[in-house]
């Protein structure tokens, strides 16, 4: 009995801690998948083009109007669904991008290094240091606006996490007896590296991209609502945030509001996603 007690306590206290986690993990992949649906969906489900006037500017919501107009008359509800398209176009290509640059570099980086490893090291850790938001601030303003400029813009900011990450992990799987094996009988670099130690390095990425998608979507929002990111008059939820707070102290709290609360619903899903899997997939849960 003395043996049997704590075990049942242990047993119990693991599996409320994997409920919690499985909770996180499928309410933040209910909202990502719910903001999903919407872009996919936004031809068919608004009510209006999100474009063009369509009545009086500054509207409260209504029956007719959901979330009411903006200041120049477009319906709020058409445009935040329009908007949704435009935010996670953005946010994955920049992160797949960003994701896949910084895979490739961390793999040579680790797998050779020596001068190849410290000079990809040091131009890492050089972006790494500037502050997200203020580097995609600095890149954006150079190239300007646009939606290709912008997704370039973010991705520029996430690869050295992707580098590091990949980096640490080739370090421990290349001294792994299988690896040192395929070099003894004189295999490529290329089949070594995309045989035995990609497969191995890839079970952390996932975890990362919800991470890094997650701060992406406020990146994107900040450059949006500065005027660097996507140009008018494309639905964009910063965009929009930005016209909506103009007219914020006059009272027309929903031109700002329903932007606002989707931004941070979408990043909230994304995070909660991410925290879930790096719980559920983590070594030391298991």
């Amino acid at each position: 009995m003395r043996l049997i007690d704590p075990l049942a306590r242990a047993i119990r206290r693991y599996w409320r801690v994997k409920r919690v986690d499985l909770a996180l993990t499928l309410t933040g992949a209910i909202i990502v998948a719910w903001i999903i649906a919407m872009a996919a969906l936004a031809p068919v489900v608004a009510p209006y083009d999100p474009y063009v006037s369509v009545d009086d500017v500054l509207l409260p919501p209504s029956r007719e109007h959901l979330m009411g107009t903006d200041n120049l008359g477009r319906d709020v509800f058409s445009r935040i669904l329009y908007g949704s398209r435009t935010v996670m176009a953005v946010v994955l290509a920049s992160t797949m991008l960003s994701m896949g640059v910084g895979t490739l570099v961390g793999l040579v980086s680790g797998y050779f290094g020596g001068l190849v490893d410290r000079v990809l090291s040091l131009v890492m850790d050089s972006i790494y240091a500037f502050p997200g938001l203020i580097l995609a601030i600095a890149v954006a303003a150079m190239l300007g606006p646009g939606v290709s400029n912008t997704v370039v813009s973010i991705s520029i900011v996430y690869i050295p996490t992707y580098f590091r990450m990949i980096r640490g992990q080739v370090l421990s799987v290349k001294s792994q007896l299988y690896v040192e094996a395929a070099t003894a009988l004189g295999a490529p670099h290329k089949v070594i590296m995309l045989k035995y130690i990609l497969p191995n390095v890839i079970p952390v990425l996932p975890v990362v991209f919800s991470m890094n998608v997650a701060d992406a979507v406020l990146t994107e929002a900040g450059l949006s609502f500065l005027g660097l990111g996507v140009p008018a008059p494309t639905p964009d939820w910063g965009f929009d945030l930005r016209n909506g707070q103009r007219n914020l102290l006059a009272g027309y709290w929903w031109g700002s509001t329903f932007p606002g609360f989707m931004i941070v619903l979408l990043a909230v899903g994304f995070s909660l996603l991410g925290e879930g899997l790096n719980e559920l997939i983590s070594p030391e849960r298991r």
